[in-house]
């Protein structure tokens, strides 16, 4: 299967979909929320779903009421303007890389295969994670690391792969797990491995630009009393939903008007939203999932 979705029937309720309104789905994948929320929607009702990843096509519906728009979802307002779309109902994200990217090898998202280093969301995109590991400076990969893996360590790690790239570029998957290995705890190399892996994909996709970006033109999509549901898997992504959804900046700092109102783009800002011991039972990958949800005023 392409892609289990995950916190499926909470994300589609927290959209409180309309018969005859405009939604998104920024990440279609295997097309499992777009296919709950075309069977909620009405005759003129309409669903654009959105993927950077070329092999997402195959798992297209034919409706008349779904587009399928090949591209990255921060380019969201000028595609929307393209199809005649000023304002929409719902937008939904579902933030994490699909079971299929790190089911194969080839893609090089997972340390559980050999592989290329490559990591790209979007395979026609040219910078890869070969590049990454192999052309960034010392300095270059610790801040990476340190700011998208958490990584106390991270100078360490990455003065190891660039002694090792020295001798002998680091290409494949497995020589790069050999080059951190040394840091990974007995028994645990996979947990620690993880935030590594991390670092390195959110930097070879700029997923955090993206998200922000798709965050700040959501206030200007929705109409008054439309929803944004955003499904995310790591601190980061979650720290930023959370921040602006509940003041409209990414710092969590209140802004407030002259007469000390708060002043905030959305109302009904959700608590985190997770799965139950069921789903992630059927779908480990489940656990680190959390969903917030927010009105547009």
């Amino acid at each position: 299967m392409y892609h289990v979705p995950v916190l499926l029937e909470e994300s589609i309720e927290c959209l409180r979909i309309k018969p005859d309104g405009v939604y998104v789905d920024c990440t279609f994948g295997g097309g499992g929320h777009s296919r709950a929320i075309l069977a909620r929607l009405g005759n003129k009702g309409k669903l654009y779903g959105f993927d950077q990843d070329r092999e997402a096509y195959r798992n297209t519906t034919d409706d008349e009421r779904f587009t399928f728009v090949r591209g990255n979802f921060k380019y969201i307002s000028n595609f929307l303007r393209y199809y005649g779309e000023d304002k929409v109902d719902g937008i939904l994200a579902d933030l994490g890389v699909s079971s299929h990217h790190f089911d194969e090898a080839e893609r090089g998202f997972s340390y559980r295969f050999d592989g290329t280093l490559d990591m790209r969301m979007n395979r026609e995109a040219s910078f890869t994670a070969e590049e990454l590991i192999n052309g960034y400076d010392e300095q270059a990969l610790a801040d990476i690391l340190y700011l998208y893996g958490e990584l106390r360590n991270a100078r360490r790690i990455a003065n190891a792969i660039v002694c090792r790239r020295q001798t002998k570029a680091i290409k494949t998957i497995f020589e790069l797990t050999e080059v951190l290995r040394p840091f990974c705890t007995k028994g645990k190399e996979y947990k620690e491995l993880a935030p590594i892996f991390q670092a390195i994909r959110i930097e070879v996709n700029a997923e955090l630009d993206s998200l922000k970006t798709l965050l700040c033109r959501s206030v200007d999509l929705l109409r008054s009393g439309g929803r944004i549901a955003v499904i995310s898997y790591h601190s980061l992504e979650d720290r930023l939903v959370k921040n602006f959804l509940k003041t409209g900046n990414f710092g969590g700092e209140p802004q407030k008007d002259f007469y000390g109102n708060q002043i905030t783009p959305f109302a009904n800002v959700s608590k985190a939203i997770v799965s139950n011991d069921r789903e992630i039972a059927d779908n480990p990958r489940a656990r680190s999932a959390r969903l917030r949800y927010a009105e547009k005023i």
